[in-house]
């Protein structure tokens, strides 16, 4: 009875429909192809293309703690192609910090391990283009910041593309 009072009372009231917010963490990953453009040290000006052209395959799994930050680890192998030849020459590991922007932008910011002894770090703005419902393209511009290896210290730009899912 006591109940019954409450309720059409007004006492007690009903429970807003729930809505569908995403879990975190979420897990995404992803895969594209990274093509250096221009690399620059003391030694001077080196850009793709010129005598060879090298390219790489970026996979990588995100870890979302929230929608405004995450962890990332990708694994890069890079192919070198030159006289008629190609072969891989050197492979990333590039674990980072995910910082959301906004408006489909992300900030990555990666250190970066090379299997030919250089490591430095990899800040990258990321933008997905096109968003569907299970997947997503993206672009991305990584300036790479290389150190190491009895080489002189090397800052370059590259563009990246691929898809998020």
């Amino acid at each position: 009875m006591i109940i019954l009072t409450l309720v059409t009372t007004g006492f007690v009231s009903v429970a807003p429909a729930q809505t569908s917010l995403p879990a975190y963490p979420k897990v995404t990953g992803y895969v594209g192809i990274i093509h250096p453009i221009v690399t620059f040290s003391k030694d001077g000006t080196h850009t793709n293309f010129d005598g060879a052209y090298v390219g790489g395959l970026p996979t990588g799994i995100n870890i979302w703690k929230s929608s405004g930050i995450g962890f990332s680890f990708e694994v890069v192998p890079f192919i070198r192609a030159a006289d008629g030849t190609s072969k891989m020459n050197n492979l990333l590991f590039h674990p980072g910090l995910l910082l959301s922007l906004g408006h489909g932008f992300v900030l990555a910011s990666r250190a970066a391990f090379e299997t030919s002894g250089r490591y430095g770090v990899t800040p990258v703005l990321n933008k997905t283009i096109i968003k569907k419902k299970d997947y997503s393209y993206y672009i991305a511009l990584p300036v790479p910041a290389r150190f190491g290896n009895n080489q002189p210290a090397a800052i370059g730009v590259g563009f990246q593309f691929g898809i998020a899912f």
